[in-house]
């Protein structure tokens, strides 16, 4: 299983940002060097869980937050999800449902 080092690190940029955070100032609240940050954010380095728990508490977020896209998906996990999803919907809302991931997929697609 691979893991996304970019990916992660531009969505520990994000959430750094948002919080309003320099790389400085999160690396004293996870008590690391700030040249440990900077390597996280250029996907250089893969965090310990330890390193992984002290950013999601610092930021005030949830680990999924920072690993979500960072790890293949299955296939099957995602399938299960949407038939849960859509098990309760009525007739029209399935319909409503499909006709907007018919636009969506066509609007991905478009514009990649």
């Amino acid at each position: 299983m691979l893991f996304d080092e970019h990916g992660f690190g531009e969505r520990l940029r994000q959430f750094r940002l948002k919080n309003r955070l320099t790389q400085e100032a999160l690396a004293e609240k996870i008590d690391t060097a700030t040249s440990s940050i900077s390597h996280l954010e250029n996907g250089t380095h893969t965090p310990s869980l330890k390193t992984l728990i002290k950013l999601c508490n610092a930021l005030d977020i949830g680990v999924d937050d920072l690993l979500a896209d960072s790890l293949p998906v299955k296939s099957a996990h995602l399938d299960h999800d949407i038939a849960e999803l859509l098990s309760d919907c009525t007739p029209s809302e399935k319909q409503m449902l499909k006709d907007i991931i018919i636009t969506t997929k066509k609007t991905l697609r478009t514009h990649k």
